[in-house]
């Protein structure tokens, strides 16, 4: 990228210019001039011009960076500066005739001076960057795309990006959506219509396979993509157009604001909003301790927490470097707000404990978990030890503390869990909704922690998700690694998830157990196919998509609800609240601590077969715990032979 242009230089040569405009003008028609001595009176009326020019210029900023700026930012300036400056001149010069009967300067010349400054400045301008181009071989390096657009704005900005010195792309074509729009080019880039039959074609024909769109028609992308990707054609995207950011000396290219499409953005779902005002009430003020505070979930949580003025906030986490990050961006985004790292494992009580002596939190939002199936598959101990336990060891130290509120994040994996993790996270609700059941019976006039469960599916663009290991895998050449061809799943952004759990733990009166409305699930096949089209590779011949097997504990759909469950409406569309069965205490109590004790011995078998007592539709699927299943199954028969 070039650097700069030299500022003293540019200004010398435009002071230079407003000289020139007005010796030439003074030369050529000195007619014009009152009175006598007119030579005499030359270079005081360039002194006075040459004055009100250069008083402007550091308003308008007309001698920075003439590289970087488009032709049209360049006229702008210019434009501003020629005008101003001849604004000011004719009052100035009314002024002087009102006193002295005799203008100091006429009309025509200051039009003259301004006509010849104008010309001279964007000569120069103009020069500059042609000769710029011809020897940096910026046009060579730039990328041809075709523009899609229906208003002015779209033709305004596919005009800046050709004018960019040094600019990304140039736009050989338009493809317009408005049927007013008739005209068959506007300034050179010939104009389409909208044809979804003739793309290839049109694409072919300017040897372009790139489409730049604005935001504004990220609906229009979304129903008509596919007419897109099956020429694969490169979808990429601009937020808006400005002129000029008149407060950044150093403006970049427009080109910047283009950004390659994410898969996110083409899901065919609806957005979800929230209304925070409600959750800015109750936390505005407030300590808020955030478990797992440096994952995925959790940071975002802390993000909007923040963003609703919470008093103080606990970032509770094990993951030292994340949590360095975290505390870097917070430190940036929000100084004014009361940060405390608290570097910690949660199946550590007397740890945890010194947390909750140190800072009282009031609220809890417990995000930290274990949730890799496939890991925890081989590791129950360790989902134990971490969803169990760990959940068992923030929720009774939250009674302990009275804590008005303790939101738990679970997962749809807990809904007929087929796996470890899925039924670490069922037992850590069934904890939970067991303990407020217990304590509202023993305290029902008395002060008690409310406990809730918030339940979603899959989020886009956490850690470990599908998403970025596709775009990693697209990177690296291939090959895209799908578990099976017809697995299906939901998906929602991370800041929906967050905005919904804040919600619903605003609305629980405890007990509950929300499930979140995900839309319609997305087949993975399919997403890694679009991946690689938007890629603007070709699925299959640029990049393979191999079937790998479905991982140990992993099942082709996952639930929101268990099938015996019933959901009942909230205020909210999209949350529901899952009617689930209620579990003794005293009972599943007894069934924790013999998990404790399972894991302090590391029988993993002992675990797996205690997790699916407490949790009976646990059933295990491409597993080496089908065994156990198995085992249960045959005690079941006995037992029914024998009571027989």
């Amino acid at each position: 990228m070039a650097g700069p242009s030299p500022q003293w230089l540019v200004l010398s040569v435009d002071i230079i210019i407003v000289a020139l405009s007005c010796l030439i003008t003074y030369l050529c028609n000195p007619d014009t001039i009152y009175g006598n001595g007119w030579w005499e009176m030359i270079p005081v009326r360039i002194a006075v011009v040459f004055l009100a020019y250069i008083m402007l210029m550091p308003f308008v900023h007309t001698y920075r960076y003439i590289v970087r700026l488009s032709v049209v930012e360049d006229m702008y300036r210019v434009v501003v500066l020629v005008v101003a400056a001849s604004v000011g001149l004719l009052l100035a010069s009314g002024v002087v005739y009102l006193i002295t009967g005799h203008p100091y300067f006429t009309i025509w010349n200051i039009f003259v001076i301004g006509l010849l400054t104008f010309s001279m400045l964007m000569g120069v301008r103009l020069g500059i960057k042609y000769i710029y181009r011809q020897l940096s071989g910026v046009e060579v390096r730039r990328k041809r795309v075709i523009a899609l657009g229906s208003n002015v704005t779209s033709f305004a900005f596919a005009t800046r990006l050709n004018s960019e010195a040094e600019g990304d792309y140039k736009v050989v074509a338009m493809i317009t959506l408005s049927p007013e729009v008739t005209v068959k080019a506007i300034n050179d880039i010939p104009v389409y219509p909208y044809n979804p039959d003739t793309l290839g074609d049109l694409f072919a024909l300017y040897k372009c396979r790139r489409l730049i769109f604005p935001s504004t028609q990220l609906k229009f992308i979304r129903e008509q993509a596919d007419a897109f990707l099956r020429h694969y054609i490169k979808l990429l995207m601009f937020n808006e157009v400005k002129e000029f950011d008149k407060n950044k000396e150093n403006s970049r290219p427009i080109s910047g604001s283009v950004h390659d499409i994410r898969i996110e953005d083409l899901l065919c779902r609806d957005v979800i909003t929230t209304d925070t005002h409600d959750v800015e009430e109750v936390l505005r003020g407030q300590t808020v301790m955030i478990t797992g505070a440096a994952g995925s979930i959790g940071s975002e949580i802390v993000n909007q927490v923040a963003a609703m003025k919470a008093g103080e906030i606990v970032l509770l986490d094990q993951a030292e470097t994340p949590m360095h990050e975290l505390q870097l961006h917070m430190e940036q985004d929000f100084p004014d707000i009361k940060i405390h790292l608290f570097i910690a494992d949660v199946a550590n009580r007397e740890r945890i404990e010194q947390a909750f002596k140190r800072y009282r939190p009031r609220y809890i939002f417990h995000a930290a978990a274990y949730k890799h199936v496939p890991m925890m598959e081989r590791n129950p101990s360790e989902a134990i030890l971490t969803n169990v336990l760990g959940t068992k060891n923030l929720a009774d130290l939250a009674v302990k503390y009275k804590v008005e509120k303790f939101v738990m994040i679970s997962t749809d994996k807990a809904v007929n869990p087929t796996n470890v993790m899925g039924a670490s996270k069922r037992i850590a609700e069934i904890y939970v909704q067991s303990l407020f059941y217990n304590l509202s019976q023993r305290r029902p006039d008395g002060f008690v922690t409310r406990f809730i469960t918030t339940r979603f599916g899959n989020v886009l663009g956490s850690n470990g998700s599908v998403i970025p290991l596709f775009r990693r895998q697209i990177e690296q050449g291939g090959p895209l690694t799908v578990t099976h061809r017809d697995i299906i799943r939901y998906f929602m952004t991370i800041p929906e998830a967050c905005s919904l759990v804040l919600q619903a733990g605003t609305m629980g009166n405890g007990g509950e157990i929300y499930v979140f409305d995900m839309g319609q699930p997305v087949k993975i096949y399919d997403l890694a196919t679009r991946m690689i089209s938007l890629s603007g590779l070709r699925p299959g011949v640029d990049i393979e998509i191999v079937e790998t097997g479905l991982r140990p504990g992993e099942k082709l759909y996952e639930e929101l609800l268990n099938d015996k469950e019933m959901t009942q409406a909230t205020r909210h569309d999209k949350i529901m609240i899952a009617k689930v069965r209620v579990y003794d205490y005293v009972e599943v109590s007894r069934h924790i601590e013999a998990l404790r004790g399972f894991t302090e011995a590391g029988d993993y078998h002992d675990i797996v077969a205690e997790m699916k007592r407490i949790v009976p539709e646990f059933k295990s699927r491409n597993s080496v715990w089908e065994d156990i299943d198995k085992e249960i199954d045959k005690k079941d028969v006995i037992t029914e032979i024998t009571a027989k």
